[in-house]
Order: structure tokens, then C-alpha cells, then sequence
């Protein structure tokens, strides 16, 4: 459904980890993956067309519990406190890593249903993208958005995101709390949903909806999408012809209603109707976009397309009439992407300062964070499919079909600091800790690809990676198979087996001695004109001459003005300080000690 905005929290909070222990009962069987096969995504129906879990997809008949439902109280009591007739509701998983890929809903189903979005497990890389504004959605919160806009969502962490999925065609209660929500723009001070406690007096007494496609659709119906369309579509030449073409159609299906009505004897009439509309609207409307860039000819194929069926059809799957986001899968690496640069370092050396800051370029283009979804969601790169050795990818892992899958994805998720996606060929700006184990492979994906080393101060790195594994912020891989201690937190190491029962500080060490030894190896095999050198100090120090320095090195404009102090980046845990490192002096002495030759080897890399 349209909105006026792309999100609107809703005034409602529920308790998570309640809601987590009620699926965490269900079998790994119950979930089904997606249904057009997209890597990473998978769900467990828990309203269906006759509550039947094999119809999980399905989107004509009455809607009813499965049993999965019947036997989760707080969920129950999660959808009563909506107040609205459910449609079919779905747990929809992604997997750490994998993406939703941009879509439009352009279907029937959707062009008059809510989809309400009640997070229970995520984490902050995971990012809900529609239209030009993006959120992460918190556990326990409860939010609608624009279907009808361009949309997709990423999770750029190693966990599964789960959130239970709604969908709704309102009720006036329902409204009302839309009426009370916050649109995702506005101020949170003042804020106060309602929490909705876990309780165990009786269930709630849902309303399923049993009507959700008339076949044949209502006169009133056709004449209402196709006003609809037309005030959707962008100015064209073919325009004219095509209300002609709508008008007609909308006049001829007037009358066969006032023949027929809904008697079958006339489903005949209504299907050559229908489909002579719609292959001159494929005709005429393939090449014409609607505001959200959907082709007005793909929008009327999901309005209309099942327009007339008979009682005894197959019942309908969302993937039918999905509209996808433009086909980057088709575009070539060498029309799209000029002189990409990829920022590498070892962890917690101040890449997202960097990042956000070079971002701000007028010639940068970003996928606005760090592309763990973009790489791994992509079969083979991993590190489940690895054996969890460790996050390297080599030249010999970019074979012709894994580099052409990951040029169109970082096509299809970049923009430029308007968020407008790119036209033509783009500078892509890239950052991401893993990366640091992965030039080898970037090079080969990105032949002309430039890469910054960013160096900082051994012991300001080593004291921050430490605060990020004690921090719980970071994890990364918390169900390492063989692992021992706490939760592996920031870039997998070749090797980390061997550090398993021992100390965090001579876990950290080893995390940076191995990533920076392996970096300063790949880039010694780079053409020097293709690496640059940033130091996080000079950042600090004095931020226009380094960033001024970075920019004329890369090739990128500047126009914004820098200040003495740059803010602090998004994945800061605590406010930097050069001497901060010296609370943990006693800790990161010996570790120094035992990498000193690569430490010395980084120094004068970085000096050069």
C-alpha cells in the first residue's frame, strides 16, 4: 500500500525475547525457503490459506491459523493488540550476510494491504532500506512501510535477523494507531509507545480475512487501479495513447459487469477483454515508468493479471507480479564502475571515520556501510560454506560468474551522497574490515580497483579491538564451531583455531598480526600507483590537509567544509584519545613484543 512516508513506527512495543522463546519451539523443518530461491531468505507461515503450511506463499482464500500459531499464546497476543483482520502472516528469517534484493510490490494483494513488521531477532547491521530513507528496525518495536516504493533490506551481520511479518487490511483501530505512530523522520524525544506484556489470561480472539481476491474484480475495483496507475505514471509520449487504451478498458469491463456480475457465463468475455488490455499495455507501457520505477506495463500485469479465475485455480504467490528493482545483473563491469576504492586495515584502525568522511565526496558513491551482505550473500564466499577457516578470498575465488554476480550487486545497492543511484559509470567508495583479507580477490573482481591502506598506532588498535570484543557489539561469528572463550568478535583469521583457551589480549594480537601480514603482503603485489597510504593520525591532527592529501591521490572532488575535529564514526565504543591505549599498557606490552617484526614491517610501509 502507498503511504505518505516510507516508515511509520507504530505505538506499540512487545517483549523480544518472549516472543524469541515461543519460535525458537519450532522445528528447523517448519521453515520453507523463499520462494524464488533468494540465497539467505526463508520463512514459516503462520497464517495461511486454509492454515495450511504448505500454502505458506499463497495469497487467495481465507486466511487461518497454522498450527505453529495456534500454539504460540504471545504471538497471538502480539497480532490481538493490532486490532485488524489478518491476512497471511509469515516469521521471515535472513540469514547473516544475505539481502533482500530491491523490489516493488506492484501486485493486487499488496496495492490494498499493510505489511506490518514486529523485529524479534536483528541486530544494527541490519538495514531496511525504502525509497530514500533507510532505519534499523529495534527488537520489539512494531513498523509499517511504502510497499508500493522501491525497496530491500540488508543484513550486514554474521546472525539471522527474524521478524514477524503481518499482513493487513486494516481496521479502524488499526488506523488509528497508524494515525498515533511517528513517521521514521521524526523526533524521538517524547516518545512513549505502549509495551505490550506477556500475559496468561486467554488468547485473543483473532479475525482472519476470507475475502481477499473477487473474481471477476469488481467494476469498481478496475476503474479505481486504473485511475490509480495513471496518476502514478511519469510524463511520456506514450501517455496518451495508453489513458485511451485505459479508458476503453475501463468502460468494456463496466459493461460486461452490468451483463454478468460475478455468474461464470460470462468469464469468457471478461478474459478477452483482460487480456487484449494487457497486451497493448505490454505494448505500449513496457517502456514507461511509474514514480517508484516500476514499468506501468509490469504494474498492470500484477494489478490486473488475475483479474478473472475461476474457484478451482491454483491458489496466487507474491513472486508472481514482484516487480524487481532494475536488472543490474545485465550491466557490465566496465560501463559501471571507474577506479573503485576500497579502504583496508586491520580492525578498529578508524576506516569508518575515514569512510564517513571521503563518503561526503560529490564523486563517491557508497552502499551507505559495510557490503558483509553484498560479499557473502553470494554463494561459496562464506565462511559457513568455507568450513569457517577464515574470511580470505583470493584471485582464484573470483571465477567469471562469482564476479559478475558482485559487481551487479554493489551496482544495484550504490549511491551517491543525494542517495540518487548512479548513472553511468561511478567511483565506488568500499569499506569493510573483511576486506582487509580479501585484496587479492577485489583485484581480480576490480582490475583497476585502488586501495588505501589506512595505518594507525599498533597500540591504539590493539587497546580499541580489545574494548570491541569486551564490548558484545562486535560479534561476529558467536557459534564458531570449536571455539572456546567469548564470542569471536570482528574479522575471522586465517589460523584462529590455534588461539583457542587463550588469552583475549593474545587473541586481539594475533587478529591484527595475521590480518596486517596478509594486507601489506597483497599490496606489495599491487601496482604502486594503484595503493595510497592515509594515516589516522594526520586525520585527527589536522583533517582538511589528510582528507584534501586522500581526495588528490583518488581523484575525488571536495567541496564541504572540514573542521578542526572530525564527529565520531558510527561504530565508535568510546570516545578515541591518542593515550587512551595506556589504561591497557600492561596487557598490550607483551603481545607487542611478540609481533614487533610485523609492526616494524606496517611503520615502514606507512612511511613511505
Amino acid at each position: 500500500m502507498k503511504l505518505p512516508v516510507p516508515f511509520v513506527q507504530l505505538p506499540l512495543t512487545f517483549d523480544a525475547t518472549a516472543l524469541a522463546a515461543e519460535i525458537a519451539a519450532f522445528d528447523e523443518s517448519d521453515w520453507i525457503p523463499h520462494p524464488d530461491a533468494m540465497p539467505g531468505n526463508s520463512a514459516l507461515p503462520l497464517a495461511t490459506v486454509n492454515g495450511d503450511p504448505a500454502l505458506g506463499d499463497a495469497l487467495q482464500g481465507p486466511m487461518r491459523p497454522t498450527p505453529n500459531l495456534a500454539r504460540s499464546p504471545y504471538l497471538r497476543q502480539v497480532l490481538g493488540s493490532l486490532g485488524t483482520v489478518l491476512g497471511r502472516i509469515r516469521l521471515m528469517r535472513l540469514s547473516g550476510g544475505s539481502e533482500v534484493e530491491p523490489h516493488v510490490d506492484t501486485n493486487h494483494y499488496w496495492n490494498e494491504r499493510v505489511r506490518v513488521h514486529v523485529p524479534i531477532v536483528t541486530q544494527p547491521g541490519v538495514r531496511f532500506f525504502c525509497d530514500d530513507a533507510d532505519v534499523n528496525m529495534a527488537a520489539g518495536e512494531c513498523w509499517i512501510f511504502d510497499t508500493w516504493r522501491m525497496h530491500r533490506v540488508t543484513n550486514d551481520d554474521e546472525r539471522a535477523r527474524v521478524h514477524l511479518v503481518v499482513d493487513t487490511i486494516g481496521s479502524p483501530h488499526f488506523w488509528n494507531l497508524v494515525n498515533a505512530g511517528r513517521p521514521h523522520t521524526a523526533p524521538t524525544n517524547g516518545w512513549q509507545p505502549r509495551f505490550v506484556a506477556p500475559r496468561t489470561d486467554a488468547p485473543e480472539d483473532l479475525r482472519f480475512e476470507s475475502v481477499n481476491l473477487t473474481s471477476p474484480m469488481t467494476y469498481w475495483e478496475v476503474r479505481g487501479h486504473v485511475q490509480f496507475l495513471l496518476s502514478e505514471a511519469v510524463r511520456h509520449p506514450n501517455m496518451p495513447a495508453i489513458v485511451d487504451l485505459s479508458s476503453a478498458f475501463v468502460r468494456e469491463w463496466q459493461a460486461l459487469w452490468y451483463q454478468h456480475g460475478s455468474d461464470e457465463a460470462g468469464f469468457a468475455d471478461y478474459r478477452r477483454v483482460l487480456d487484449a488490455f494487457l497486451h497493448q499495455i505490454g505494448r505500449l507501457g513496457r517502456d514507461v515508468p511509474l514514480q517508484n520505477g516500476a514499468s506501468f506495463a509490469a504494474a498492470a500485469v500484477g494489478l490486473f493479471g488475475r483479474a478473472v479465475r475461476r474457484p478451482s485455480a491454483a491458489p496466487v504467490g507474491e513472486e508472481a507480479s514482484r516487480t524487481r528493482g532494475a536488472p543490474a545483473v545485465h550491466v557490465r563491469s566496465e560501463d559501471a564502475f571507474e577506479r573503485p576504492v576500497f579502504i583496508v586495515s586491520p580492525p578498529r584502525s578508524g576506516s569508518s571515520l575515514l569512510f564517513e568522511t571521503l563518503s561526503r565526496s560529490p564523486d563517491a558513491c557508497t552502499i551507505g556501510g559495510e557490503s558483509h551482505g553484498v560479499i557473502e550473500g553470494i554463494p561459496g564466499l562464506d565462511v559457513r560454506s568455507r568450513g569457517h577457516d577464515s574470511n580470505r578470498l583470493t584471485a582464484a575465488d573470483a571465477t567469471p560468474e562469482v564476479a559478475e554476480a558482485l559487481r551487479a550487486r554493489f551496482h544495484a545497492a550504490s549511491f551517491d551522497r543525494m542517495r540518487r543511484a548512479p548513472k553511468g559509470r561511478f567511483r565506488l567508495l568500499e569499506k569493510t574490515p573483511k576486506n582487509a583479507l580479501r585484496i587479492p580477490f577485489l583485484a581480480s573482481v576490480f582490475p583497476d580497483a585502488h586501495f588505501v591502506y589506512l595505518f594507525r598506532d599498533p597500540r591504539q588498535s590493539l587497546a580499541s579491538m580489545l574494548e570491541a570484543w569486551e564490548s558484545g557489539g562486535f560479534r561476529t561469528y558467536p557459534d564458531l564451531p570449536g571455539w572456546i572463550g567469548p564470542p569471536w568478535s570482528l574479522l575471522l583469521v586465517p589460523g584462529w583455531r590455534d588461539l583457542v583457551g587463550k588469552p583475549l589480549p593474545d587473541v586481539v594480537g594475533a587478529q591484527w598480526e595475521a590480518t596486517t601480514r596478509i594486507l601489506l603482503d597483497d599490496l606489495e603485489a599491487v601496482p604502486a600507483e594503484r595503493r595510497t597510504v592515509a594515516r589516522y593520525d594526520a586525520l585527527v591532527a589536522d583533517p582538511p590537509t589528510e582528507i584534501g592529501r586522500l581526495c588528490t591521490a583518488l581523484g575525488f572532488g571536495w567541496d564541504q567544509p572540514l573542521g578542526a575535529a572530525l564527529p565520531l564514526a558510527n561504530h565508535t565504543v568510546s570516545e578515541p584519545k591518542a593515550d587512551k591505549w595506556r589504561r591497557r599498557e600492561a596487557e598490550i606490552a607483551p603481545v607487542l613484543a611478540r609481533i614487533d617484526a610485523t609492526v616494524a614491517r606496517a611503520e615502514r610501509f606507512a612511511a613511505r
